[in-house]
């Protein structure tokens, strides 16, 4: 039983780990821009500068 109690409180501290890890990242402005990343691909790339 003691067991049962011991993985309990270890899950806990790993779901708490990623909680944290998570709002550290919406903080860090990871999740601002949702938009660009999906119609990137859809803008033309820059041609090469001719050299003169």
């Amino acid at each position: 039983m003691s067991v049962i109690i011991l993985l309990i409180v270890i899950s806990i501290l790993v779901a708490g780990g990623f909680l944290a890890a998570f709002l550290w990242s919406v903080k860090d402005g990871q999740y601002d821009d949702d938009h660009t990343p999906s119609i990137r691909m859809l803008f033309d790339d820059q041609p090469p500068a001719s050299k003169p």
